[in-house]
């Protein structure tokens, strides 16, 4: 399965899949919700691992055209989940705060290559995750464990991106998300959390699914789809890395179709908004969105002088 097959499947339904109490009226987000949200994340990743390392023995992987020296490295990813699992439910008890339990999940894959074309999106965005709530964190000692945490969360994306022949390093520079985008990639494959649960401060947008698979390149018209009403002006607005960069969308064959912009490169997220956006977007500008498509980067080049 291509990783825009998996990721289109992953977002398709992200509006109507979640119930309290797992999301809470909207307020100001603590540290201790945004450890909470991390817990969330981590929890979801856990299960994911454990579940395919149960199910599938080390000889498929092997028939699947993965090494062992993969398999063996994916043992130590989910040694690594389980690892922030408890640390973060440490950090919020002592907090005084009850740490969410791992929800009810239902992740879209059935065979080894579709398994590690969703790992890679969701190592992908766990770190847009942690590196867009880092501006968020009042608690410094907190901000360092959450880039500690990235920072091996980006060691598997690597793994996981080489091991799909994709570019491991395909941006200069990490991509951070907003919670809300987050959460509405997250929800996607949530399917009930315990009542127990604290309900957490955040909320879905609308979905927008890429309609095409494969890989993209800057410069090609990609098309997208909505179930919901579009104004006549929008704008399908790419986050890629450092870069927020907005283009025209338009309505053909009722599709939306839109250029991709030479700022995009690996994975990058999709949204359809209201205003052209050169820096953050807003929550209040998001129609739908985000979607995942993986865009192909350019022949790398460099300057030998600069020294």
């Amino acid at each position: 399965m291509k990783l825009t097959t998996v990721a289109t499947s992953a977002v398709l339904f992200a509006s109507s899949v979640f119930a309290a109490p797992l999301v809470a009226k909207r307020q100001a987000i603590t540290d201790v919700d945004i450890l909470q949200f991390a817990l969330t994340l981590e929890h979801l990743e856990n299960v994911f691992y454990k579940g395919a390392i149960s199910a599938f023995p080390e000889q498929m992987f092997l028939d699947a055209g993965f090494s062992s020296e993969f398999f063996n490295n994916l043992k130590f990813i989910v040694t690594d989940e389980e690892e922030h699992v408890r640390l973060l439910t440490e950090a919020i008890a002592a907090t005084g705060a009850s740490p969410v339990a791992a929800c009810e999940y239902n992740f879209p894959y059935t065979d080894i290559a579709s398994f590690v074309s969703l790992a890679s999106v969701l190592e992908g965005v766990g770190v847009s995750a942690y590196l867009g709530a880092s501006p968020f964190v009042a608690d410094k000692a907190i901000l360092s464990v959450a880039a500690s945490i990235l920072v091996t969360e980006a060691i598997h994306v690597s793994l996981q991106r080489t091991s799909l022949h994709q570019v491991a390093a395909a941006n200069p520079y990490g991509t951070g998300l907003g919670i809300n985008a987050v959460f509405t990639l997250a929800a996607t494959f949530i399917k009930s959390c315990p009542s127990t649960n604290a309900a957490l401060p955040v909320m879905a947008f609308p979905a927008l699914t890429a309609t095409q698979h494969g890989p993209a390149s800057a410069g090609i018209t990609f098309t997208f789809s909505v179930s919901g009403h579009l104004p006549e002006v929008f704008f399908v607005t790419f986050v890629s890395g450092i870069f927020t960069t907005s283009v025209p969308g338009k309505m053909m064959n009722g599709m939306i179709e839109a250029t991709i912009p030479d700022t995009a490169m690996g994975q990058t997220y999709a949204f359809i908004t209201s205003e052209n956006v050169s820096t953050t977007i807003m929550d209040s500008m998001v129609l739908f969105g985000p979607a995942i498509i993986e865009v192909t980067p350019p022949s790398p080049t460099f300057d030998l002088t600069i020294q």
